[in-house]
Parts: C-alpha cells; structure tokens; sequence
C-alpha cells in the first residue's frame, strides 16, 4: 500500500472518551489513515459524511436518535463501514465471513489491526464497498430483538422521602459532578431532586422520542419545551414551559431543532 494515499475516515460514537481511544488506536494501527470528522451522534454523522466523503466510516451502532444501522442505510455503498458495538452477540454470522466488519467495545489492538488489514486490502485493490441492504436488514431486526428497557419512573430520595417522580413529570436532567440534577413537575409546581445515576446511563432508558440531549450536560424532556431561541456561534436557548431556568444548546446538538 502506498503510505502516500490519502485516505481519510469518520468516527461516530455519543461517548468522547471512546472517540479519542479509537483516533489513538487507529492512529497506532493505520497512521496514514486521516481522521477528518467525529460525530457525537447518527443525525451529526450523516450531516459529517457529506461533508467530507470520508472512505471509511467507524459507526457506533447504538447511538441517540440514528442508530448505526441507520446511518449506513443512509450513507449507502459510498463508504467502506466498521460497525462497533459493546453487545458481542451483534457479530453475525455475515461479519465474521467478511461481507460486513465490526469491532467490540473495548477495541482489541489485534482485532484492529485485521480489519485495517481488510480495509487496506480493499482500498488498495479498489474493491466496491461490500454491505447489502439485506445484511444491514438483518443486522437491524438482531437489534429490534432485544431493545433497550425504557424507564417510566426515576425513584429519589427527596428529604426524609422517597419519591417515585414519573418519566412523564420530568421536564429537564442535567449532569451535577457524581449526580444527576431531576427537574420534575410535584402536583404541577416545579420541583427538584439529586440522583446517583449518570446522565448518560439515564439517557439510554428513556424514549428518545421524549427526551434528547443538548448540551453533554442536559438532557430535556422535548414536551416541556416552549420556544428555543437561537444564539451568536451556532448554539441556542430552551426556555421551558412554567420554568424560568434557560437550558444551553451547543452546536453540536442544534441539528436536532432544525431537523424538527
């Protein structure tokens, strides 16, 4: 393989700290490789693949709003895709022939290095992207079989109390150091309550039809919202329905109201 070749690739995965690791190791394993685009989710991979055309895609499969599935059905046979997924019963039977190709969480540097192999194979040979509808298809229907449990109520201790606060009175969580601050609706006044859950280990219980994340600290219940009010760098403001708190949006999460 000519070192010289540009190829370039995209990681999509909603945890940071996993996309660093995988630049590292693919920069370990491939250094020619250039990594020219990171989305934190499928709606933000997409709008990073037609941008940069990238020859190679890194998808993580479970990601908020899009799946990985999802965005390889969209990106089509315009890219070379490794799937990635911390569920090793995921790997099909169609994987391990090599018609599509995965990597389990966490990367192994030796099964890294055999699917650069295969990639650099494929590139260099200039083989067409192998995935099938069908493939993805069943792929997709493995995921369907075992859907992520949808929480409908969060229990915290409010006082001398428990409460048990219904997913449905909740109308923003926000990321606190070791906590999780719930913002909640009590009899319909505004109510508050820390919990020892991570934000994001909530955020894989609830419906992502309800409730989607905004900033990497917020996570908003989307039917308390009342207006967002875009901002100066492509970032905006929720203002929420009976509540004077005002919920950043970073860029990278704008998409979502545009898409709206």
């Amino acid at each position: 393989m000519n070192p010289t070749t540009p190829y370039t690739a995209l990681i999509a995965d909603d945890e940071p700290l996993l996309r660093e690791i995988m630049e590292a190791r693919l920069a370990a394993a491939w250094p020619e490789l250039k990594i020219v685009a990171q989305a934190r989710n499928g709606r933000q991979a997409i709008e990073l693949f037609e941008q940069f055309q990238p020859d190679i895609c890194f998808l993580d499969v479970h990601m908020p709003g899009l799946s990985g599935i999802e965005v390889a059905r969209q990106i089509g046979r315009r890219s070379h895709l490794v799937f990635v997924t911390a569920f090793g019963e995921y790997a099909l039977d169609a994987f391990e022939q090599g018609a599509l190709d995965y990597l389990v969480k966490p990367v192994a540097a030796a099964r890294l290095a055999e699917t650069v192999t295969r990639l650099q194979e494929r590139l260099q040979s200039r083989q067409p992207v192998v995935h099938t509808e069908a493939l993805l298809a069943q792929l997709a229907q493995k995921l369907k079989l075992d859907p992520p449990q949808r929480m409908s109520w969060i229990r915290a201790t409010v006082g001398n109390s428990l409460r048990m606060i219904p997913v449905d009175d909740i109308d923003f969580l926000k990321s606190d150091t070791k906590y999780t601050l719930v913002a909640y609706r009590d009899e319909g006044k505004a109510a508050e309550a820390l919990i020892r859950l991570p934000l994001k280990e909530l955020l894989a219980q609830l419906d992502p039809q309800q409730f989607a994340q905004v900033h990497r600290s917020v996570v908003v219940n989307l039917r308390s919202i009342r207006c967002v009010t875009r901002g100066e760098n492509e970032t905006a403001e929720i203002e929420l329905k009976g509540r004077s708190e005002r919920l950043p949006v970073s860029r990278s999460y704008l998409q979502i109201f545009k898409e709206m």
